[in-house]
């Protein structure tokens, strides 16, 4: 019966199948939190300004941890300010949402990337080996040779395994995540133009007492 051995290189990726696991559960919980109505969210938050009263409409924004309320949120604070720098205030939290959201999610692309590398060096370094018990001994037992040629090729195979889930998982948090995102950059182009159309109807009755 052969026996698989468990050598440095089986072992950091068994470490990095762990991490990668860690990450995805982490990433998942965390983007599924994220996740909120919009349009609901921006409609009553909008009732609240229409009111004319704004710290109520932020609290409902701090009452909601989610990348939307946020921008949101920066939006009313700088509803005073001209639409160019409004832009830019939302775009700039919209930015920083983004980042929030991305963090830790390039290790499970790195870990997917680099896990078929480190099997094949783990199983470049066994046939090293098996070429070096060749060489040292001129009779060597047939079931020695495929116990060392099949254990050099366990670390690939395992290198692959974890490439091709990590992979689906990188790809189903990526999916998630661009929702999340431009479902934010909707409702922040929405409630810019809510907040401009506002201050278009503020200024409009000064340019009329002007005129």
């Amino acid at each position: 019966m052969t026996t698989f051995a468990t050598g440095p290189v089986f072992w950091i990726l068994a470490a990095l199948a762990v991490a990668a696991l860690v990450v995805f559960f982490e990433r998942f919980m965390d983007l599924r939190r994220a996740h909120v109505d919009w349009q609901d969210f921006l409609k009553g938050v909008r009732n609240v300004l229409e009111s004319g009263n704004e710290e109520e409409a932020i609290a409902i924004c701090e009452d909601t941890p989610v990348p939307i309320a946020n921008v949101t949120a920066t939006a009313i604070r700088h509803r005073h300010g001209s639409p160019f720098a409004l832009r830019e205030a939302v775009d700039a939290q919209g930015r920083t949402e983004v980042g929030r959201l991305e963090r830790r999610l390039a290790s499970l692309s790195v870990i997917g990337q680099i896990a078929p590398l480190i099997g094949l060096f783990g199983t470049i370094m066994g046939f090293i080996k098996v070429m070096s018990i060749v060489s040292a001994n001129e009779v060597v037992p047939r079931a020695e040779l495929v116990a060392a040629a099949v254990n050099a090729m366990v670390v690939a195979a395992e290198g692959l395994a974890i490439a091709v889930p990590v992979a689906v998982m990188y790809a189903a948090l990526r999916i998630r995540l661009n929702k999340i995102v431009s479902d934010m950059e909707t409702a922040a182009s929405e409630i810019v133009g809510y907040i401009v159309s506002l201050q278009e109807a503020e200024s409009a009755p000064a340019q009329e007492a002007k005129q």
